[in-house]
């Protein structure tokens, strides 16, 4: 007769027999129990652990802003709606900075390395373009030289020289300008016979004589006759002053002055023409003998006379 297996020894049975099969079809399977328990208990530990510190650290917050002076005080937040208040223009300052790159390109070498290839060959192309287009149009000009464009080739070559003029002008010095704008428009005489004993420009200067003379001194004996160099109006017939009795005729924007005279034969508002006599030498003022002080002024500039009148 067979022997009644227990409960237990049925289970343990069982177990055997599955395992055997397991172990026939290559799959490892763990005798030992698995306790899901105690994981899902230290999970949840896990968890009530980081809800504790999530509400210290909040705990902490609240606490420092509710005892802090400092954070909210009314200067910080006077000076932070300060700082808002500005109107900080973002395109501004990104237009600054990139002209500055672009304006020391050679400071910041590496910058090369953003140019865009294509925009240089562009440009380059383009290049090409206007010299291959200013070679046709200068043919075109040769071409019409003598022909029916000749009066337009004229006007541009006029307008070249009118160019080129400028240029050289803006080269040359105000006196130099001065000089040819006179020469140009007045006609100017020698004013008094006479020796010239003192030249226009720096001397050495004592308690009489000035250091930067402003004319020329023309030495004459004393009632020699003084003539207007140019036409003009009288705009000064004084005794006062350091030029002791002195003469000044305005023509147009150019002034000439006869200064230290003995006698003067004209008034304010008179009109002369060149030749006239207007004075006699004399010594007065600040003077060191009887001679004429002669000046030509342009818009108040001193104009060396001897650049303008022969002396000799």
């Amino acid at each position: 007769m067979e022997r009644t297996m227990s409960m237990e020894e049925r289970i343990r049975r069982a177990e055997e027999i599955y395992n055997k099969r397991k172990r026939a079809s290559g799959v490892r399977v763990s005798t030992g129990n698995v306790n899901k328990n105690e994981k899902v208990k230290i999970s949840l530990f896990k968890k009530m652990i980081m809800q504790m510190a999530i509400c210290i650290v909040i705990y902490i917050i609240f606490y420092l802003i509710k005892n802090s002076n400092y954070i909210f005080s009314e200067d910080v937040i006077n000076k932070t709606k300060e700082f808002l208040s500005y109107d900080i223009n973002f395109g501004n300052i990104q237009n600054s900075i990139t002209s500055f790159f672009n304006e020391n390109k050679d400071k910041f070498g590496f910058l090369s390395i953003f140019d865009n290839t294509e925009e240089n060959n562009e440009n380059s192309e383009n290049s090409e373009n206007n010299v291959e287009n200013n070679t046709e149009n200068t043919d075109e000009n040769a071409n019409s030289v003598g022909g029916i464009g000749g009066a337009n080739s004229n006007e541009v070559v006029k307008e070249d020289k009118e160019e080129d003029k400028d240029e050289e002008d803006t080269k040359k010095s105000q006196s130099e300008l001065d000089i040819e704008y006179i020469k140009e428009n007045f006609n100017f005489m020698v004013p008094v016979e006479g020796t010239v004993t003192s030249r226009y420009g720096k001397r050495e200067a004592t308690e009489v004589v000035s250091a930067n003379h402003s004319g020329i001194d023309i030495g004459a004996r004393t009632g020699t006759p003084i003539y207007a160099a140019v036409d003009g109006v009288v705009t000064v017939s004084s005794s006062e002053g350091e030029y002791g009795k002195h003469i000044d005729i305005t023509s147009e924007d150019v002034l000439t002055r006869y200064a230290h005279c003995s006698k003067l034969l004209v008034k304010e508002g008179q009109k002369v023409k060149k030749g006239d006599k207007i004075a006699e030498v004399g010594s007065t003022g600040n003077s060191t003998g009887p001679h004429l002080h002669f000046e030509i002024r342009r818009d108040n500039r001193t104009i060396n006379p001897e650049s303008i009148i022969d002396f000799d």
